[in-house]
């Protein structure tokens, strides 16, 4: 019994070594031959990624017909964005690492405490110091069913369009081919990426309202898949000098 139980650990250990090993594999294969090493990012000037998981808490963001939420999918997603950029040296902060709102105490309506949540993103991302902002996020078009695939989409901060450009393009190899996206700029509507002073975009993993991409997006795998891409991109187009 001892013995089989160490054997497990050790699979798991064996596992583990080789997902971070993938992962960095994969940063060096989608970023080229131009990118620095993931061991060299410390001496560019020191960035602060704030991941946000959107949503959480009460506000579960876009649903599915089937009842699931975006902002389960997102914290899953952002965790592993983390562990992948923190792996590559990369300093990174997250505005929830909870299913919670991020709202002050004491508020009566939903209406209120949603407010005190994107207000409290704000001041997160604009109190750190150097930062650069990544929101993950999930789609939704109910009026097609059949729409799939990742988008990137980017504020109006000086490199956050070169930024969104090299997210996107590593999406569009990994989970998009033969559904390649486009980048667009993030709507005046969207009170968190109006607000901030930093490059900043927006990723939109998927559609809740295609059935079979709900599925993928609930899978592990899938979303590490997701997490691999985004962190590809956010290497790539930092190692080319386009955010400080």
């Amino acid at each position: 019994m001892i013995l089989w139980i160490r054997k497990t650990e050790l699979r798991k250990a064996l596992l583990c070594c080789a997902g971070f090993l993938c992962a960095a594999l994969a940063f060096h294969i989608l970023t080229g031959p131009s990118a620095i090493s993931v061991f060299s990012v410390a001496e560019k000037p020191l960035v602060t990624v704030v991941i946000d998981p959107g949503h959480g808490g009460e506000d579960g963001g876009a649903v599915s017909p089937g009842g699931v939420a975006e902002s389960h999918i997102n914290l899953a997603v952002s965790k592993q964005l983390r562990d992948l950029l923190c792996f590559a040296g990369v300093r990174t902060v997250m505005t929830r690492e909870e299913d919670v709102t991020i709202c002050d105490e004491g508020l009566g309506t939903i209406r209120e405490r949603k407010a005190s949540d994107i207000r409290n993103r704000v001041a997160m991302v604009e109190g750190t110091e150097n930062a650069v902002l990544l929101s993950i996020h999930q789609n939704s078009l109910p009026s097609s069913t059949v729409t799939h695939g990742a988008q990137v989409f980017w504020n109006q901060q000086e490199g956050a369009e070169e930024l969104a450009e090299a997210i996107q393009a590593s999406l569009n190899s990994s989970v998009n081919v033969g559904n390649e996206k486009h980048t667009k700029r993030i709507p005046p509507t969207v009170y968190l990426m109006k607000h901030v002073t930093v490059p900043a975009v927006l990723v939109e993993c998927g559609f809740l309202t295609n059935q079979e991409e709900t599925k993928r997006l609930q899978d592990e795998t899938y979303q590490r898949g997701l997490a691999v891409s985004i962190a590809a991109g956010y290497l790539c187009g930092t190692s080319e000098g386009e955010i400080p």
